[in-house]
């Protein structure tokens, strides 16, 4: 039987540029093959194969997307082996290196080296520019924000919180371990779109909780104050940041008590399916009545605004995945692949042995 996958984002463009949080996800694992060289694609490929490889022998599998084209990986974790395999260039922990230009004449490369240095700086500037986009539609987002902030009652959503935290800890006693926190990403601004794992992350969970709210209404805080507590009784925790405003929580996971608790607002606005789904509603217990209402236009106007900054980012991040695609095909034509299946043969011999002992 294959073994099960989890998939998710670790670094993102965000309104506060790349954000990384791969440093997180690596804690605990005991050997990190460190991708080096020039060709993000090849080192994709490898970690992909032996993904694939370590799947098919039943082994659980965490696949880290990469949030500029999802369809590639920029690493890979086995749980049950603490292994993990990731792109050299987003990880700063020990680990082992690879050297994945064995496979790529790079002489070849240098008499392409004014082009390959032309994309690369016309990639990077689309980069800030969908960075500067995205913090543009953050500052309108806060104006939006303001507004249910002046219509919140605190005091209701404290007490929600206190409430939740019964509800999920109540009678449970410390578990005298030190909790292991893994921050990743909820969902990540892709060419594609804003994209979420959140299906896939959540289906073996007993029970899903639905956030839902405004902007503004305390959420992020929400979810704060339910990490914490399950912190100081020694759970582990997943933590996912929004992708927008990275210093925001959008989900937290308590895998060992089988239950998640999720902004499903707007752009990842899910709803239950499942009779154990519950929905908790912050803007029905904490917001003035009628705040929707009141403020009707001012909210659709920023709404407006701030979605048209985002779009604006994804736009520029499809130009971004052109350029990185025409970088790609130099690298592809002075790659040798036969060297390539040999480099990925030969992990794979690494992580089986690894496995036997």
């Amino acid at each position: 039987m294959k073994g099960k996958v989890l998939h998710y984002f670790a670094g993102d463009h965000t309104a506060k540029g790349f954000y990384t949080l791969y440093d997180s996800c690596f804690q605990g694992i005991g050997l990190v093959y460190k991708l080096n060289g020039t060709s993000p694609a090849v080192k994709s490929k490898i970690m992909k194969q032996l993904a694939d490889a370590s799947q098919e022998k039943g082994m659980a599998v965490e696949l880290i997307h990469r949030s500029s084209d999802p369809e590639e990986l920029d690493g890979v974790i086995l749980p049950e082996m603490k292994i993990g395999l990731v792109d050299s260039d987003l990880y700063d922990g020990a680990g082992k290196d690879i050297d994945t230009d064995t496979a790529i004449d790079t002489d070849q490369l240098v008499n392409q080296e004014d082009e390959i240095f032309g994309l690369k700086e016309k990639i990077e500037n689309e980069f800030s520019a969908a960075h500067a986009s995205f913090a543009t539609g953050l500052h309108i987002h806060d104006g939006l924000e303001e507004i249910y902030i002046n219509q919140m009652d605190f005091a209701k959503a404290n007490q929600l919180a206190v409430e939740l935290n019964d509800q999920f800890f109540g009678g449970i006693t410390e578990t005298g371990r030190k909790a292991v926190i893994k921050h990743r990403f909820f969902g990540a601004s892709t060419p594609q779109g804003v994209m979420d794992y959140i299906e896939n992350l959540t289906e073996d969970l007993d029970k899903r909780y639905f956030i839902k709210g405004r902007a503004g209404t305390g959420k992020s805080t929400l979810l704060k104050k339910i990490a914490a507590q399950a912190e100081e009784l020694g759970f582990d925790i997943e933590m996912y940041h929004c992708g927008f405003d990275p210093e925001s929580m959008d989900m937290v996971v308590i895998r060992e008590l089988g239950f998640c608790i999720f902004d499903s607002t707007d752009p990842h606005e899910y709803f239950p399916e499942k009779d154990s789904d519950e929905i908790i509603d912050i803007y029905e217990k904490a917001v003035t009545s009628g705040t929707d209402e009141n403020y009707a236009t001012a909210i659709m106007e920023l709404n407006r605004s701030y979605k048209s900054y985002m779009k604006n980012g994804i736009v520029i991040l499809q130009e971004t995945k052109r350029l990185r695609d025409q970088l790609e095909q130099i690298y592809a034509a002075a790659t040798d692949e036969s060297k390539v299946e040999a480099l990925i043969e030969l992990l794979n011999a690494e992580i089986d042995s690894s496995q036997e002992d």
